[in-house]
C-alpha cells in the first residue's frame, strides 16, 4: 500500500505543533487529520479508523493517556499503531506509555524526520503483521495427515473442520485459548498465526516490536502467565484436538505443532496432562466413542 492512501490522525493541543505535523505529513503524501484535544481525537479515530495516531500526552481536560486508554477499548480502534510525542522523557512516563499500549514515544522537540522514521517503523511492523495473518488465514492443505506425504505443520483450522465435516465435535477453539485483551491482541494474533513453526519468545518480541524482557513482563502483568507459557498453552490445545481426532504417531504430530524433539513435546503434555500423550489418547478417544454410542 502506498504512503499516499494511509491515514495519520494527529492529536495535539498546540496549534503551531499540529499544524506543522500536518503539513509536513501531507507533504510527504500522508492524508491526515487533525484534533486538538483528547475528546476530538477519539470521535475522529472513531469516525476515520486511521492507520496510525500520533497524540501529545499533556493535553487539557483529557490526557494522552486517556486517549489510548479508550481507543484500546474499543475492537474497532484497539490495533491502530499509536505513537505518543509529548515533552517529558522521564523513565516512569515512558513505561507508563508503554503499559499502557503504546507503539513508541517520541520526546519533544523531535524532528519530521524522526517523526517520519517512527511512523515508517510502525506502519512497516503493522504492514508485517497483517501480510502473515493473510498468509495463515489463506493456508489450504489438500489433505491432513496422509501416509504418503511427509507432516511438516498443520493448520489446526482445517483439522477442525475436517472434524466437523465428519460430524465429530470440534473440541478447541481459539477464543477459548487466549484472554480477550485489546492491548495484547498483536502478541496472541501472531502466536495464533505461528504457534505450529517452533516460535519462541524472541519471534514474538521482533513480530510485535518490543524487547523480550518487556514483553515477557507486560504479558505477565495483564495475563499472569509468560509469552512461553501461552506458546505452549496453544500447542497444547492443538495438540488434544490431534490426538483425540486421528489416529497419526505422536511423532508426526509433535512435528507438526513445531516441536524438533518428540520426547520435549511428550515431557511438556505429560507435564500440562498428568499423562503421556499416547496414554491420554487411548483415555479421551474412549470416552468420545462412548459419547457417540450413546447419541
Amino acid at each position: 500500500m502506498s504512503e499516499s492512501s494511509k491515514k495519520i490522525l494527529v492529536i495535539e493541543d498546540d496549534n503551531v505543533t499540529r499544524n506543522l505535523y500536518l503539513k509536513g505529513l501531507e507533504v510527504k503524501g500522508f492524508d491526515t487529520i487533525g484534533a486538538d484535544n483528547g475528546f476530538a481525537g477519539i470521535r475522529q479515530a472513531q469516525k476515520h479508523i486511521p492507520d496510525l495516531v500520533i497524540c501529545d500526552i499533556t493535553m487539557p481536560d483529557m490526557d494522552g493517556y486517556n486517549v489510548l486508554t479508550t481507543l484500546r477499548q474499543d475492537p474497532v480502534t484497539a490495533i491502530i499503531p499509536f505513537i505518543f510525542l509529548t515533552g517529558s522523557s522521564t523513565r516512569a512516563d515512558v513505561r507508563k506509555a508503554m503499559e499502557l499500549g503504546a507503539d513508541d514515544y517520541l520526546s519533544k522537540p523531535s524532528t519530521l524526520d524522526e517523526l517520519l522514521r517512527a511512523i515508517a517503523t510502525r506502519l512497516q511492523k503493522q504492514a508485517n503483521f497483517q501480510y502473515w495473518c493473510t498468509i495463515k488465514s489463506e493456508k489450504t492443505p489438500k489433505s491432513v495427515f496422509t501416509d504418503d506425504t511427509p507432516v511438516t505443520t498443520v493448520d489446526v483450522a482445517v483439522a477442525l473442520a475436517v472434524a466437523e465435516a465428519s460430524g465429530r465435535e470440534a473440541m478447541i477453539t481459539d477464543s477459548s485459548i487466549f484472554p480477550s485483551i485489546p492491548q495484547l491482541k498483536e502478541v496472541f494474533d501472531f502466536i495464533e498465526a505461528h504457534y505450529d513453526q517452533g516460535i519462541t519468545l524472541c519471534d514474538v518480541a521482533v513480530a510485535v516490536g518490543y524487547s523480550p524482557a518487556y514483553l515477557t513482563n507486560r504479558v505477565a502483568k495483564q495475563t499472569g502467565e509468560t509469552v512461553n507459557c501461552w506458546i505452549v498453552k496453544r500447542r497444547m490445545a492443538g495438540a488434544r484436538f490431534l490426538l483425540q481426532n486421528n489416529n497419526e504417531t505422536v511423532e508426526k504430530i509433535a512435528k507438526a505443532l513445531g516441536y524438533q524433539d518428540v520426547s520435549h513435546f511428550s515431557r511438556q503434555f505429560r507435564q500440562h496432562h498428568g499423562l503421556p500423550p499416547q496414554a491420554w489418547r487411548k483415555e479421551h478417544q474412549l470416552v468420545s466413542q462412548k459419547q457417540v454410542q450413546l447419541c
